[in-house]
């Protein structure tokens, strides 16, 4: 199974990297990197990130991971980025967001009437871009139908851990925890930030 991870100027590194670091020690995945535009992308630290893929040159069908971070609060404003965003969604078969990136798939409206959470220190912002989802505010992570969203930039890991236990089995991610050394929170509705 691909993890297609959108990447952006100006993404929350740990959003993108936490999450890719479950997977690839996972060892069940193909992972990989994208932007919708010129193939390359910036953190919010300023670090390059070249020679990535196109949306045209993934597998689609696959998991979609929206990182947050700085760039999230231009691009809600971006008609063109929303509507490629919306259209990779409907083919994923799953779509992930960590932090702000469910501020990207609330201008999708593809959350209305769905439950899901965001970034607690930016939540108001969030939450104010689309009435129509039934936002968690007391929420490490949801799930509702394919969508994930997690809170604020470690908790894409224990969110990322939940969808892992959710394709194989809990004992397996409970190894890959072990792994790389990580101590799972496993209650979605615990989270100390909120």
């Amino acid at each position: 199974m691909d993890i297609n991870i959108l990447l952006f100027d100006e993404f929350e590194p740990l959003d993108v990297f936490g999450p890719a670091e479950v997977f690839l020690h996972a060892e069940k995945f193909n992972v990989q990197y994208f932007t919708l535009s010129n193939k390359r992308a910036t953190t919010s630290y300023g670090l390059p990130i070249v020679d990535l893929l196109s949306d045209e040159e993934i597998d689609t069908s696959g998991v979609l991971l929206i990182p947050g971070g700085p760039g999230t609060r231009r691009l809600v404003n971006d008609k063109n980025f929303i509507e490629k965003l919306k259209i990779l969604i409907d083919k994923s078969t799953y779509c992930l967001s960590v932090c702000t990136g469910s501020a990207l798939l609330a201008m999708t409206t593809m959350l209305d009437q769905k439950r899901a959470t965001s970034n607690k220190l930016a939540f108001n912002w969030v939450t104010s871009l689309n009435a129509k989802i039934l936002w968690q505010r007391h929420a490490r992570w949801t799930v509702d139908d394919k969508f994930y969203t997690s809170s604020g930039v470690s908790a894409g890991i224990d969110m990322s851990f939940a969808f892992l236990e959710h394709v194989t089995t809990r004992d397996f991610a409970d190894n890959v925890a072990r792994d790389i050394e990580y101590v799972r929170i496993r209650d979605s509705q615990s989270d100390p930030f909120s």
